[in-house]
């Protein structure tokens, strides 16, 4: 490639950080259009309103984004009078509400500002769209341009569903793991090679400041402990998926644990179960296939502690489907980037490894019960 960009993400998090929204964007525009969830604008709404109040921009339209982030949705959108109208598009929910939105915007060449209202991924400062077909069904990836910045506000965080949060959780667990094991074959220039160094500071916050941010999220109230997690689920996330993404040169940002959720997708129970969950378990599938075993009975440790699943058995998933999953995983991106030595029988070898590990630890909990 004759040259490349890097776009980092700039954020702003804190219970009134919104009201920071007229000096951010004051060189973009003066009128924007509100694009996200129909939930999450309601919970947006009035802070909004607020952040902007006695200023020169003004949100002209709430746009609900259409349900899930399809190509038909993004069209759909970009047919709206206000989406034309608007000088930039404000992104508000979760993953697929703002995935919906960088497409958008990205096709309209419209300055984008995201306000995520959930702690489940970090899609709001990512320069990659998860795109599905109209039936649910996952279509492939489509690469924006990043948003402008990024907007947490930690109250509307600490009103978010408590599964989303946790599921959040378990989804960013994969991150170290992942990008080491994807890079550990390569010859790492130095934008992959920060991602891949910054991938280290993705674990231990989750390990120590979870379970204390769920409890926030649970009573409803914002916390230090909560936004140390929400900026490892939004941040430091994203900011390792920009790094370590580069298609078709390279592509360091999920293997494995993700492999095993696409794999989930096509069994008969797996859609019941939310993505960070099942992710959660292909962290230990990961680690099981590196014989990293001290470092997965730890995380398996943690797991057990947090209620994510360390075996099949807790996302109602039969060792008699493993083939089939293998042959889903056989299209992913992640498989396709994959390092040199990995085997799907290798990969399914260590789905059945960590199932009977994991079972065993299930039941050794159980002895020690009084």
């Amino acid at each position: 490639m004759s040259h490349y960009n890097m776009y980092l993400p700039s954020y702003s998090i804190g219970s009134d950080c919104y009201s920071e929204i007229p000096h951010v964007t004051r060189h973009y525009g003066r009128t924007a259009v509100v694009i996200g969830g129909k939930t999450a604008m309601a919970k947006a709404h009035d802070a909004l309103l607020k952040g902007i109040e006695h200023s020169q921009v003004s949100i002209i339209d709430f746009v609900w984004f259409g349900g899930d982030s399809t190509y038909e949705n993004g069209r759909m959108l970009m047919e709206n009078e206000s989406v034309k109208k608007a000088d930039m598009i404000f992104a508000v929910g979760g993953g697929r509400a703002c995935d919906t939105a960088k497409y958008v915007a990205n096709e309209l060449d419209k300055p984008l500002f995201c306000f995520p209202t959930v702690a489940s991924n970090c899609a709001s400062v990512t320069a990659i769209c998860v795109i599905y077909n109209s039936d649910g069904s996952f279509r492939e990836y489509y690469y924006p341009k990043l948003a402008s910045h990024t907007f947490i506000n930690s109250d509307i965080i600490a009103d978010s569903p408590y599964q989303l949060l946790w599921a959040g959780i378990g989804d960013a667990l994969s991150k170290e793991c992942e990008a080491v094991f994807s890079s550990k074959d390569a010859d790492l220039s130095h934008t992959p090679l920060m991602g891949v160094q910054l991938s280290h500071v993705c674990t231990s916050p989750l390990l120590r400041y979870s379970a204390s941010a769920l409890e926030a999220c649970r009573a409803k109230k914002s916390s230090y402990e909560l936004e140390q997690v929400t900026l490892d689920i939004i941040i430091s996330t994203g900011m390792v998926s920009n790094m370590t993404t580069h298609t078709p040169d390279y592509y360091y940002n999920s293997s494995l644990a993700h492999c095993v959720y696409y794999g989930a997708t096509v069994t008969k129970n797996g859609h019941k179960h939310l993505h960070g969950e099942i992710v959660s378990l292909g962290v230990l599938c990961l680690l099981t296939y590196e014989k990293k075993y001290q470092e997965r009975d730890a995380i398996m440790k943690f797991n057990a502690s947090m209620g994510f699943p360390i075996c099949f058995d807790d996302v109602e998933i039969e060792e008699s489907e493993f083939d089939a999953m293998g042959q889903k995983v056989l299209i992913s991106t992640e498989w396709a980037y994959r390092p040199k030595d990995v085997t799907l029988a290798g990969f399914i070898d260590a789905m059945k490894e960590q199932n009977r590990c994991g079972r065993a630890y299930r039941d050794s909990l159980k002895a020690s019960r009084p």
